[in-house]
């Protein structure tokens, strides 16, 4: 049966649909407990094989809506764990577009200071649906552009630098650098790659031996579009709980929640409640997310925690 997605199906003929197809990136909420989702130098970060699956629903009640999913996982390599290799898959679906990205990370780690700066590199493809069957049309009205289904593959690689410390961190990424077309032929479906920009960073502080607190920052700059800023403060108690709240561009207010279930696992969860006018037709946005360490050692043996 075919969805009527009339709205949507306006999007698209005025051209806003492939504006925001052109901009937007998949972003999680909770990105701060999956960098390698926004940079490649943050592979091997961590001592031990580190898993995460994320799953984000977007403006909910709102039809055709970006819902996002995302498995990574990355560990350190090397006689002397200098570098870090890293696996991520994304999918993100926006009315009858679906975007599944494949994408293999490697960096190369050096000590600087107190701490290990790291350099990183991915590539890998993406793949672009459009199950453009799916559009009803007005009554009355034939278009030729929508009588059958569009698929597209693209390769593309990125880079990024990391520098992490004891209690600070401070990352510089372009995800994807090529600006590839999926498909120049179409004036109204065609969809573009637009390099995006992303500068993190964050700080540990000990308030109490039980309680310390994380202020965050994440900034993304997209040619064409207004910058985007992420601040965050997280506090987290006796190592078990994180806390915190976020806002976006002062229209996106956040809620956070991190549980650290034992040594291994550990699940997060957030809901975002939109504060411009779109929030008048949908129910915010939620996110989970599930982290699992892959530790080899002595059973029952305590894994540092993890802060950045």
């Amino acid at each position: 049966m075919k969805s009527k997605f009339f709205a949507v199906l306006a999007m698209v003929l005025s051209g806003l649909y492939q504006a925001s197809l052109a901009q937007q990136q998949i972003l999680f909420t909770q990105y701060m407990f999956n960098g390698l989702a926004i940079n490649p130098a943050y592979a091997g970060s961590d001592s031990t094989l580190n898993l995460t699956v994320q799953a984000r629903e977007q403006w909910l009640g709102f039809d055709g809506a970006p819902s996002n999913q995302i498995f990574s996982g990355h560990l350190p390599a090397g006689p002397f764990k200098q570098m870090g290799i890293g696996l991520q898959i994304e999918r993100e679906k926006v009315a009858v577009t679906e975007l599944l990205n494949f994408y293999a990370s490697y960096a190369y780690k050096i000590p600087v200071g107190k701490g290990i700066l790291a350099m990183g590199l991915q590539a890998g493809l993406t793949n672009q649906q459009q199950q453009l069957t799916d559009l009803a049309l007005p009554p009355g009205v034939t278009d030729p552009s929508f009588d059958e289904n569009v698929s597209t593959v693209l390769p593309n690689f990125g880079a990024g630098i990391y520098y992490q410390a004891d209690r600070f961190y401070a990352g510089f990424s372009i995800p994807f650098l090529l600006q590839n077309s999926f498909d120049e032929s179409d004036l109204i479906l065609s969809a573009r790659q637009v390099r995006h920009y992303f500068l993190s960073g964050g700080y540990l502080f000990d308030l109490s031996p039980t309680l310390k607190f994380k202020p965050q920052v994440l900034v993304k700059s997209v040619p064409g579009a207004p910058v985007n800023m992420d601040l965050n403060a997280s506090f987290l108690i006796r190592e078990k709980v994180w806390a915190g709240v976020s806002m976006r561009n002062l229209n996106s207010f956040n809620a956070l929640l991190e549980l650290q279930l034992n040594n291994k696992f550990k699940v997060g969860f957030a809901y975002d409640l939109v504060t411009s006018d779109l929030g008048r037709v949908n129910s915010g946005s939620g996110e989970f997310m599930i982290n699992y360490r892959v530790f080899k050692g002595v059973p029952g043996r305590v894994i540092s925690p993890r802060y950045f």
